[in-house]
């Protein structure tokens, strides 16, 4: 989708591409009868626009107990920018993207009203796992985290049996923390799983284990994180695309790499707010081929939400459109004027194209 930018000049964004016709590139065009695409928006109408939202967690996850959001709104509703904090500004500025695309934009056609999703269960104890399932009624597929630091492949063994008992499809996800040999030793002693997620951190380390197990692999971190997503599929490394909307520059970018990829593909949170996971929502909605369950529920993983979670009902969520609250769990000065200053200078690389 392109935006125009203020300068008059039509560079190359995640939006879209130039009009070079030396080069020309595919993008999403407006269709004729649409309206005719709006400017990209100053930093400082997102800054006056926007909310720095500080989201206490039940139980920490990715290492923190608190997930920190800018919210912020336009035309079209409500968008997020929110990468995670160690992320530099060049990769955030395809997070920054993606919340323009929502807020100025809004979200694509969809061809469903509702998305299958899994529970998510954070490397906790065996113990835990009921209780952390229970906050998703009905879900009938579970991703469960693994490979913890200070943790060991027996707590992993244990947590993923625990989750086995209470539901018929699960999943896990080592976020790329294993060796080959770590990887193929785990998944011998974890079992029959639907697939797993990221086993190690490199594409070609995925397809040797890939080509070492029976159990499919899927790519999350190979697939957000590269400059170029179809690496993955190019080297036979993996039998599942997990694709979620911040990392991937939008909705629409992600219905393209999709459409692109010759595999199943889950659409996932990158741990979102209500406005992003409404992205998220929107996005799985809109795919043509949705066969697995999305990982469109962790929701569940905040004591509050800048907006009513999406709930899970019958291990599935309803398509919405979300505006925030009034009473927002703001983040302290200090922090807001830190995602201000990362606001600017990922637009600024934004707009420079």
């Amino acid at each position: 989708m392109v935006f125009s930018q203020p300068s008059g000049k039509n560079k190359q964004s995640p939006f879209g591409t130039s009009d070079d016709r030396r080069n020309p590139k595919t993008t999403f065009r407006l269709k004729p009868k649409d309206a005719p695409p709006p400017s990209m928006p100053t930093v400082d109408d997102l800054i006056a626009a926007s909310r720095v939202v500080s989201l206490p967690m039940r139980t920490a996850f990715r290492g923190i107990t608190v997930r920190e959001a800018m919210i912020f709104s336009g035309p079209a509703g409500w968008g997020e920018f929110a990468p995670f904090t160690e992320y530099d500004d060049a990769e955030s500025r395809v997070w920054l993207a993606a919340g323009i695309e929502a807020a100025y934009l809004g979200a694509p056609e969809p061809l469903r009203d509702v998305v299958d999703v899994n529970a998510t269960v954070p490397a906790v104890s065996a113990d835990e796992v009921a209780e952390i399932i229970g906050r998703y009624p009905g879900a009938r597929t579970v991703k469960v985290k693994v490979a913890q630091s200070g943790q060991v492949l027996a707590d992993d063994v244990d947590r993923v049996a625990a989750a086995r008992e209470l539901v018929p499809t699960v999943r896990v996800d080592a976020n790329g923390a294993w060796s080959v040999g770590e990887a193929i030793e785990a998944i011998a002693a974890i079992g029959d799983v639907e697939y797993v997620e990221q086993p190690c951190r490199s594409v070609e380390e995925l397809a040797e284990v890939r080509r070492a197990v029976s159990v499919p692999i899927a790519a999350d971190e190979s697939i957000r994180r590269s400059t170029d997503p179809m690496r993955v599929a190019k080297a036979d490394a993996a039998d599942i695309a997990v694709l979620k909307v911040a990392p991937l520059g939008g909705m629409r970018s992600l219905l393209k790499v999709a459409a692109r990829l010759p595999m199943d593909v889950v659409v996932s949170s990158a741990l979102d707010t209500a406005v992003g996971m409404s992205s998220g929502v929107a996005a799985a909605a809109a795919l043509p081929n949705l066969h697995r369950a999305c990982g469109l529920g962790t929701g569940a993983m905040f004591t509050r939400d800048v907006a009513p979670s999406f709930h899970v009902e019958d291990g599935r969520v309803a398509l919405r459109s979300i505006t925030p609250m009034a009473d927002l769990p703001l983040a302290s000065a200090e922090r807001t004027q830190w995602w201000h200053d990362r606001l600017r200078r990922s637009h600024a690389l934004l707009v420079g194209g």
